[in-house]
């Protein structure tokens, strides 16, 4: 709930809202690796798919990913439905199930792109995108709070000086969800 301040003649209050940002660079890069294969059955798709998990995963083995950065996303078989015009007969009889593997890849943002590389020659299809995150956002909201006030004191003592009255000591203050923003560092293949 927020503040009431009562106009009198009493009160000798500066009353400022503001608000303020913090940014920094992610230290972590999320990245999504997976693929999509088709098969004339479940039984062969699911075979192949295995198969292709397991080269996947020894590929980010051996490129220095541990398992514990590793998390998987989704895995399932279905019946495919979606063919286009263009598919014969025979080219739809061998896609009548997908597999579909995913995973969640977290990883420094420096090797980002090398993750990106090595899963894609192993075999995903469906990777690449990356969410960059930043280990401890509290510090960030932190310092985006602590902005914020150095802002309002700053607001508050112009105003001051312009009324001929000394600024005294913060009486009150809210935080309500600073802006906290921050970047990915670039990534070069």
């Amino acid at each position: 709930s927020a503040q009431s301040i009562q106009i009198n003649r009493d009160n000798k209050t500066i009353a400022i809202s503001t608000t303020d940002e913090a940014t920094a660079t992610a230290d972590n890069a999320a990245i999504t690796i997976g693929f999509e294969i088709f098969g004339p059955d479940s039984l062969t798709v699911s075979a192949e798919g295995g198969k292709l998990s397991h080269v996947i995963m020894d590929a980010l083995h051996k490129a220095g990913v541990v398992d514990k950065a590793i998390e998987s996303s989704a895995q399932g078989v279905e019946r495919n439905t979606e063919f286009s015009d263009k598919e014969t007969a025979e080219m739809r009889a061998k896609r009548q199930f997908v597999f579909k593997q995913s995973w969640e890849v977290s990883v420094a943002p420096q090797f980002a792109a090398e993750v990106i590389r090595v899963a894609i020659a192993a075999g995903a299809n469906q990777s690449g995108a990356i969410d960059w995150r930043l280990a401890d956002r509290k510090a960030l909201q932190a310092k985006a709070a602590e902005n914020a006030l150095v802002k309002a004191r700053e607001v508050a003592t112009r105003m001051a000086d312009g009324l001929h009255v000394k600024l005294g000591t913060l009486i009150y203050a809210t935080n309500e969800s600073p802006i906290t923003r921050f970047f990915a560092s670039q990534v070069h293949n």
